[in-house]
């Protein structure tokens, strides 16, 4: 098969080395950077199993910025591209999807056009009627920042939104490339999918705010919140997965999806997704004034990334107790080696660890770092199990 993959992030990176074991594959990214790190057998992405992968394995796996020129013969093409949230509309903003798709349709009109990047509920249907086509699918993504790849090779389902032939042969695909045997596959309504991945994430966001409350409770408390965390996850029904205290949920997936959620469905009665999205501004806010309490000059931010192993901050919650910090007139210092900028929204960036742990009264953290065990009395972080 030749497979065209769109947009080189942690979802079309990961998408095109598990399919470029055993098909031809083109990767194509608006950034030469990307390209030629890829052509070159470097990822350029922080992820241990991408990095693997591409310097070590067999792979027929090229990338390029011309999407025209790598369109011809295409048996899918994948797009990948980011759908950042819109504040001003309440919606993803999926622009660069429907551009993409118009563009394959006009160069390729026979290729089967799957869309990874998370969608609003009904959107398929929609640009499909707009643009008079029957090319495009949908299949979402479930994947961790840092273990994107690993999250592919070995996935907890396949889901294509398409009862078909060409459906169960793209998802054949995706299961050939992954080293689970027995991955489970399951075909829906394009809407149906659509819908999986938005409460998908928002039942984990669900669970993230619920032990950040229970920690911000047992904080308040002066309790030991880690032995009620371990005796509330001690019963099966609840389990001990995801329960890992943090500054709030963030990143690619969790902020939006769950906002996306209320704006698609504003006309049906809801209170919980709206408790989830509120309580993740209010756990910012209890941290935000719990350090400043402690009256410190200068708080120091380390790193800004959501999990080990990962290069991702984009709308990572340390973000939200910085800024909520900052409008209290206290300096903050970040230290973020990914970052290559002097300043970060007006804040010093820091290169030198050692000087940042000197220079700082408090360090925040949103996990623990064994760079920091040298300073632990400044650091103040919610990690309570060493876990994302």
């Amino acid at each position: 098969m030749k497979i065209i993959v769109v947009g080189l992030g942690y979802v079309g990176l990961s998408n095109a080395v598990l399919l470029a074991q055993h098909n031809e594959v083109t990767g194509v990214d608006i950034s030469q950077e990307r390209v030629d790190a890829l052509n070159a057998r470097k990822s350029p992405i922080a992820d241990a199993e991408l990095s693997e992968y591409i310097t070590e394995k067999d792979l027929n796996l090229s990338a390029s910025t011309d999407l025209k020129a790598s369109l011809n013969g295409a048996d899918y093409v994948i797009v990948s591209t980011p759908t950042n949230y819109d504040e001003t509309t309440n919606l993803f903003d999926t622009s660069s999807v429907e551009a993409l798709i118009s563009e394959v349709i006009e160069s390729e009109p026979n290729a089967c056009i799957v869309v990874k990047s998370t969608i609003p509920v009904g959107f398929i249907e929609d640009v499909s009627e707009r643009l008079n086509t029957n090319a495009v699918i949908f299949s979402p993504e479930f994947l961790r920042e840092g273990k994107a790849l690993y999250d592919n090779l070995y996935p907890s389902r396949i889901i294509v939104g398409e009862k078909s032939e060409r459906a169960a042969i793209f998802a054949n695909l995706l299961a050939e490339g992954a080293l689970k045997s027995d991955v489970e596959l399951l075909f829906t309504g394009s809407r149906e999918a659509e819908a999986i991945k938005l409460f998908s994430n928002t039942y984990l966001a669900m669970r993230v705010a619920f032990f950040n409350e229970l920690d911000s409770y047992a904080l308040a408390s002066d309790m030991n919140s880690r032995e009620v965390i371990e005796g509330v996850s001690l019963d099966p029904r609840i389990g001990n997965h995801y329960n890992n205290p943090s500054f709030g949920y963030g990143g690619y997936c969790l902020p939006k999806d769950t906002k996306q959620l209320l704006a698609n469905y504003d006309a049906v009665p809801q209170n919980i997704i709206r408790a989830i999205v509120d309580a993740n501004s209010t756990r910012k806010e209890f941290l935000a004034g719990v350090i400043v309490k402690t009256q410190p000059k200068t708080v120091g931010v380390y790193r800004l990334v959501m999990k080990a192993g990962s290069d991702n901050f984009r709308q990572s919650s340390i973000q939200g107790i910085m800024k909520r910090i900052k409008a209290k007139g206290i300096e903050v210092v970040v230290y973020e080696p990914e970052f290559n900028e002097a300043e970060f929204f007006n804040s010093k960036v820091e290169t030198d660890l050692i000087k940042f742990k000197c220079d700082v009264d408090i360090i925040l953290a949103n996990r623990r770092a064994p760079e920091l065990e040298d300073v632990a009395e400044k650091v103040f972080t919610r990690d309570l199990f060493g876990a994302d």
